[in-house]
Parts: structure tokens; C-alpha cells; sequence
């Protein structure tokens, strides 16, 4: 007999297990293959059945790319997973990574299959010019703006003073309102940047009236900073009273000096220069995808660079709200949105007290069909802010996110994080791992590829996390085609 039919009582005593029976000729494998899977619809796999099962990732949303242990295909966004799959309680997102690995992708790609489904994309902010070629795929519209670019009205805010033409009665009162808050805030915060610290409840007062006095002056026309400072030294009655001078006009002038000296700067006589004191340049489209261009205002411009962030916000914010007032009132269809806000720490640190602001700008008045995705590196961008309500009030922006997306990230962030979002000691050390630096590749004579390139774990509240490989198809890799992000050369993803 050949050893193969020969009997082995060594065997035979032995259960038979997955691997086979560990003993002579008992064929134990130690490495047992991942087999091969396929996804099908059941008119294609409809003689596997009912061997086929189901990928216990979900399906639901923009295709995103596959799970890194099982191989499951994994689709989500904000939108979907609230409107569609009930998986969040708010369409939004906060997404945190380390530079370079590739979270404006992740973003891109939503943004992309959004627009595919129906939705506007907005990228309100771009510093670094790299959302403007998905945006031009996309036929949307790039809005330049800095030095001899362009300038954005905050007086105007995206261009919503020329939708109260169009409506009467209660929806005409309602936008009115929206907008005089919005400019009420954005000047406050443009003030907070100029000097570093908030505006006195006085000034806030002042303004707030200066601008009632702007409507009365210029009706539905928009104004510029230099009006609403002309308003200021006109001193009327309005502000007067306001101010509390007591009948002296020597006292008025006082109260109001500081206000008049931000107000200059806003004017264009300080380190804006024409940035806020004309009109709009390019009006937005609310039919389009669009992108604010800020990549001329260099990172030694920090206080330019998170006003012109400032003001982008609160532009794209306003359009929005008017959109669905000018729908409500059946002049314009319907039309979702899907916000993307970078870069959300030059913002925060440009002075104190500017969560407030930012939280004031980033408020939808009419939320229903919008996503919003923050961007930020770390949660120390978070925590490095100057009073310990300003870091708390950061902290919420992730803890009210609907999903957070995590890249990279030191090992000295988990501690942070995991006090929004709810980690496990595995999901930390995969986030750990994820961050460092690339390898010599003597192959190729030079780095390889990060190993935490294109790796993400999406988080739901305290759900255990979806770690997946964002895979970019061959249509797309142009428009994220930079070797910061995604390749070096002779190395691409």
C-alpha cells in the first residue's frame, strides 16, 4: 500500500479540523489563502445561489473603496448615511489626518459622487488651489479671490440682497433677517481678527444699528465696508442712542474711535487691502458647483488668510439659506448641498473667542438637504486654543459631527480624540501605525509609499470603527493628481 491508503491511528484519533490533522501525512496547512471574492447583482450571481451572502460593510452612498481586512466594499457619506441608510443623526462629517495622506481626497471623492446623486458641491476656502480641478470636471465655477484677484463683499453675503427682489410678505422678512444677522456677525469676527479680541457689547450694539441705517440708506443695493464706516462718522441719531453719549458728540466720537480704526482697516486702508472694501467680484451660482479660490493669500498672511476663510463660509452659508427660502416659495426647485470647510484651524486661532464665530457662520437657519464636512490635521489644532471654553466648544464641533474619518495620527492625539470619539486600543494603534514616515525603497532609489497613504477609519458615535483603502479609479486620478497627496513619480496609488 502506498502511504496515501495506508491506515494512521494517529490521525484517526484526532478531530478533523479547517487546517486538516497536525501529524505525519495528515495534511495540516499552516497558512490557510484569503480566497478570491466577487460582488454581484443577483441577476448576475443567481446560479451562486444560495452560497452568495451578504459584505458586512455598508452599501449605502459613494463608493469608497474596500475594507482593509476583509476585503468588503465600503460606500458612505454624510448624506447618505443620514437620509438614506439612518446610520448618523446629522448629515456631517469631521475628517482628521495628518498632512499628505490624503484627506481632501477622501473629500474630492465625496464630493464627486454627490454631484453624481444630484448634490452641489462647495469647497468654501481653497488655500492651497487644490480642489479647483474637480470643481472645473464638474463644470462648476472657481472663484478667485486675495491681492488683485478678487474681493467678497461681507455686506452682500453671497450675493442674497438682490433675492429679496423676488419675494414678498413673510419669506421676503424671514431672508432679511438672515441676512442682517449674517453681516452683523461677519463683521464682528472680521473685527475679532483685526484686533485679536472680541468687540464690546457696545460696539456690537453700534454695528448691529449702522447696518439698519445701511438698509434704509441703500434699500436692496449692496453697500461696501467705506459706507457702513461713513455711517459710523455720520453719527446718526440711531447710533447715538445706542451708544449712550448723553447728548455729546466729544463722547460719541470716543466710544465709537476704536470701532472706527477696524473699520478702516476692513476698508482697505490696512493688511486687507481690497479684500473686503468692494463688491463681490463673481457672484455665486446657486445651480453649480463652486469653489472660493484663496490660494494668492500666503500662509505669512494668517489673519487675511482666516478672514478671506471667514467670509467664504458665510458667503456659501447665505447662499444656501436663500436657495431654500427662493424653493419655498416655489421660485427655484429644491437644491441640496454639500459644504466642505478646510483648513477649520486658521479659523479658530485667529483670535479669541472665534468658535463662537465660526459656529455663528457655520449655522444653517434652513438645514434640511445640506451635508457639511470640517477639515482640520489634528486634535490639537482643537486644543491649542487660548481659554479652556474656547477648547471645549472645539471639541464639539467633532462630538456633534455625524461620522468622524480619521487618517495618521501621532500617538499623543488618542487621549484627545478619544475623548469625542470612541476609540479601542486596536483602532488607536491602527491610527498609530498609520502615521509614520515612508521607508527607503532601494528598488526604486528613493521613499516608498506612506503606509498610512489612503487609509481611513470611519467612526460612528461608539460603533467600531471601518478601517478601508480609498482606491482612486483611472477617470479621476487627474483631478487628484499632486505629489503631496497621492504619488511621487514612478509611485502612484
Amino acid at each position: 500500500m502506498t502511504a496515501k491508503h495506508q491506515r494512521n491511528p494517529q490521525r484517526e484519533s484526532m478531530p478533523f479540523g479547517s487546517r486538516g490533522w497536525r501529524c505525519a501525512a495528515g495534511g495540516w496547512e499552516d497558512t490557510i489563502q484569503q480566497p478570491p471574492e466577487w460582488r454581484g447583482s443577483t441577476v448576475q450571481v443567481c446560479g451562486l445561489w444560495p452560497f452568495a451572502v451578504g459584505a458586512g460593510t455598508p452599501m449605502v452612498g459613494v463608493p469608497m473603496g474596500r475594507h482593509l481586512f476583509t476585503g468588503s466594499t465600503l460606500c458612505c457619506d454624510p448624506i447618505s448615511w443620514f437620509t438614506r441608510a439612518h446610520l448618523i443623526s446629522n448629515p456631517s462629517a469631521f475628517v482628521l489626518g495628518k498632512p499628505g495622506l490624503g484627506k481632501s481626497t477622501v473629500v474630492r471623492r465625496w464630493a464627486v459622487g454627490l454631484n453624481g446623486y444630484g448634490v452641489i458641491p462647495m469647497f468654501l476656502g481653497d488655500v492651497k488651489a487644490e480642489h479647483i480641478d474637480v470643481v472645473r470636471a464638474l463644470g462648476g465655477q472657481v472663484i478667485p479671490l486675495g491681492y488683485r484677484r478678487g474681493s467678497i463683499n461681507v455686506l452682500d453675503p453671497g450675493g442674497a440682497l438682490s433675492s429679496l427682489n423676488r419675494l414678498s410678505g413673510a419669506k421676503r422678512k424671514e431672508l432679511a433677517a438672515i441676512i442682517h444677522s449674517r453681516r452683523r456677525n461677519m463683521i464682528g469676527g472680521l473685527i475679532a481678527i483685526v484686533r485679536g479680541s472680541q468687540p464690546s457689547d457696545r460696539e456690537t450694539t453700534i454695528i448691529d444699528r449702522a447696518l439698519r441705517v445701511l438698509d434704509d440708506r441703500f434699500g436692496i443695493q449692496p453697500p461696501v465696508m467705506a459706507d457702513l464706516l461713513q455711517v459710523v462718522r455720520d453719527a446718526p441719531d440711531q447710533l447715538r442712542a445706542v451708544a449712550l453719549d448723553r447728548g455729546d458728540m466729544d463722547r460719541y466720537r470716543q466710544i465709537v474711535e476704536n470701532l472706527e480704526v477696524s473699520l478702516i482697516a476692513l476698508a482697505g486702508s490696512g493688511t486687507f487691502g481690497d479684500l473686503f472694501s468692494q463688491q463681490t467680484s463673481e457672484t455665486m451660482r446657486p445651480d453649480r458647483p463652486v469653489v472660493f479660490d484663496i490660494s494668492a493669500i500666503g500662509e505669512s498672511d494668517g489673519t487675511v488668510r482666516a478672514a478671506a476663510l471667514l467670509a467664504c463660509w458665510d458667503a456659501g452659508f447665505c447662499t444656501v439659506d436663500a436657495a431654500h427660502i427662493l424653493a419655498e416659495a416655489g421660485l427655484e426647485p429644491m437644491r441640496h448641498y454639500f459644504i466642505v470647510m478646510d483648513e477649520l484651524w486658521q479659523a479658530l486661532r485667529s483670535g479669541t473667542g472665534m468658535v463662537d464665530r465660526v459656529d455663528a457662520v457655520t449655522r444653517l437657519n434652513r438645514s434640511f438637504g445640506v451635508g457639511q464636512v470640517l477639515i482640520s490635521h489634528t486634535m490639537s489644532d482643537l486644543m491649542s486654543l487660548p481659554t479652556e471654553m474656547d477648547r471645549m466648544k472645539a471639541q464639539g464641533f467633532v462630538e456633534r459631527s455625524g461620522m468622524v474619518v480619521c487618517g495618521g495620527l501621532p500617538s499623543k492625539e488618542m487621549p484627545l480624540l478619544d475623548q469625542a470619539v470612541t476609540l479601542s486600543r486596536r483602532e488607536q494603534q491602527l491610527l498609530e501605525s498609520w502615521q509614520d514616515p515612508p521607508a527607503w525603497d532601494s528598488r526604486l532609489g528613493g521613499e516608498a509609499e506612506p503606509p498610512g497613504r489612503g487609509k481611513f477609519l470611519v467612526k460612528v458615535g461608539g460603533r467600531p470603527g471601518i478601517p478601508f483603502h480609498l482606491d482612486l479609479t483611472d477617470a479621476e486620478r487627474h483631478i487628484n493628481d499632486t505629489n503631496r497627496l497621492w504619488h511621487t513619480e514612478g509611485n502612484r496609488v
